[in-house]
């Protein structure tokens, strides 16, 4: 049964760090020194999105920006972030864009593979490379607002993790049609509560994102993998745009096909988590404490409202 999601926690919060080994680089990076931990990374990997990059990282310089500088009274600190584009191969003028653009915003990295990888690829490469406690993860051609990315932080609290979910959606009764039959069918299949698979706007702790398994199609998979994991998921209501700049890079044929042979390979992860609890530390006689990995959905707290079309 879904709950309310409370309101955000209005007060100061002790802000994560992490304080790791630097991370081996993958594809071709600017040339920075890599700077102490930062708070969130924002990942986002985009092909043959030239039109709307500039529009994209201004939004979301824009966004992030009130939120790093806000008084901490006004809701949950964010000390530092950074944007991470990964070029998945493009063929047009996105390489040239980025490099113009990264001499203008500070806190924008670029990353280009050697070429077209897939969606998830991007993504896990641009996990890698993210210098952040948190990652967050966001599509390339604008139709999630990064305002709503922005909005997601606030939620996090008490979670570990926030996804949002399409109020009302943009697109073609018929891609309208798909997804939503697409959903119910991962739902009942894997026995999860996500309420709209296909919403990129998510936010993780990085940690979690580097022990996903990795394939082809993983990003629509990132709700039931995480609970695999033992996260706990908020899901919010945020909005949707229509595309005004590129073409999508699915249809049927790559799309729902695709998605039946990778729900078979998910269910079977699902069922070989690996379960145990350790008793007591050698020694020590004392309890351990213990993160389990669990084939069981976890609870994920829904924001009221109406449902994703």
């Amino acid at each position: 049964m879904d709950r309310l999601l409370t309101p955000p926690h209005r007060g100061r919060e002790k802000s994560q760090r992490w304080d790791g080994p630097a991370r081996p680089r993958h594809g071709q990076t600017d040339e920075r020194p890599l700077a102490p931990a930062l708070t969130l990374s924002i990942v986002i990997p985009a092909r043959d999105e030239a039109a709307g990059l500039e529009q994209l990282v201004q939004e979301l310089t824009d966004a992030f920006d009130q939120l790093q500088y806000r008084p901490a009274r006004w809701g949950h600190p964010l000390p530092s972030y950074e944007i991470v584009i990964v070029d998945d191969g493009s063929r047009d003028e996105t390489p040239q864009i980025l490099q113009e653009l990264s001499l203008r915003y500070s806190k924008l990295r670029r990353l280009r593979l050697t070429r077209s990888a897939g969606q998830s690829a991007a993504m896990f490469a641009g996990f890698q490379a993210a210098r952040g406690t948190w990652v967050a993860v966001l599509d390339a051609d604008l139709q999630n607002p990064p305002a709503e990315l922005a909005r997601l932080w606030d939620f996090l609290p008490g979670h570990d993790a926030v996804f949002g979910w399409r109020q009302q959606r943009h697109d073609s009764w018929v891609r309208r049609a798909i997804s939503s039959l697409a959903n119910r069918v991962r739902n009942w299949v894997l026995q999860d509560s996500i309420r709209d698979t296909g919403c990129s706007v998510r936010i993780f702790g990085r940690d979690q994102a580097l022990r996903l398994p990795r394939f082809q199609g993983a990003h629509r998979f990132l709700g039931p993998l995480l609970q695999r994991e033992g996260c706990r998921i908020a899901q919010v209501p945020v909005t949707h745009r229509s595309r005004t700049h590129g073409r999508s890079h699915y249809h049927f044929w790559n799309r729902s096909l695709n998605v039946l042979v990778d729900l078979v390979g998910v269910v079977w992860l699902k069922s070989r988590s690996i379960r145990y609890e350790v008793a007591t530390e050698s020694g020590s006689g004392r309890a351990v404490p213990f993160m389990q990995a669990s084939g069981r959905p976890l609870e994920s707290p829904v924001l009221s409202g109406s449902e994703s079309s």
